[in-house]
């Protein structure tokens, strides 16, 4: 005969659900947010075949229109998005651990940070103006304003998402519990950060 003693089952481990203390995060934000990620990413690998495919067919005009570009604007963008990618990815993890102020202030921070990027294109956008860049410049300049212009325009819907996101957070909405608004944002915020790590070298750089 066994002398095994039966112990108790919590409820939720016989439901199937984890037991309490357990950490099983699954993927961050929710399934919306990625099903637009994936469209985001779906979206600029078909604008890279058009950059490669122009700049297979215009080698010579890649190679002499890209110095005319400001590679300070391209620098200062970039350290802005990593900045701010990283301002939001510390938010995140302040809120894992129940950390809401902090979290709060991380994300202020981001937002304050990002809303550099479409200063710092415009300004770009009307120095290249002002120097004679435009559209109808080059096939190189086409292709720049047509990518470039694109990224900006999914920077400012998340621009506009962190903004919604701050103001929920400001009022309580978030805890260590529940905050999947907060890592969908940075979940978009750092894919649009990824496409911007691509975009500067083969423009700013690489051409």
């Amino acid at each position: 005969m066994s002398n095994a003693v039966a112990l108790p089952v919590a409820p939720e481990a016989e439901a199937g659900h984890p037991a309490a203390g357990s950490h099983n995060p699954g993927i961050p934000g929710n399934k919306g947010i990625w099903v637009g990620i994936s469209c985001e990413f779906v979206e600029f690998a078909v604008m890279f075949i058009v950059y490669f495919v122009a700049r297979a067919h215009y080698p010579d005009a890649f190679h002499e229109s890209a110095d005319r570009l400001s590679r300070t604007a391209g620098t200062v963008i970039t350290l802005l998005m990593i900045t701010s990618s990283y301002f939001i990815a510390r938010s995140v993890a302040a809120i894992r651990v129940g950390r809401q102020k902090s979290s709060l202030r991380w994300l202020a921070a981001g937002f304050v940070v990002a809303l550099g990027y479409p200063l710092a294109k415009f300004l770009e956008f009307s120095w290249n103006l002002a120097h004679g860049i435009d559209g109808e410049a080059g096939i190189f300049f086409t292709v720049y304003y047509y990518l470039t212009f694109n990224h900006l325009v999914h920077a400012c819907w998340g621009i506009l998402g962190m903004g919604w996101v701050l103001a929920r957070h400001a009022f309580g909405g978030y805890t260590a519990e529940d905050h999947s608004g907060l890592e969908a944002l940075a979940s978009y915020w750092h894919a649009t950060d990824i496409i911007w790590l691509i975009l500067f070298p083969l423009f700013y750089v690489l051409a």
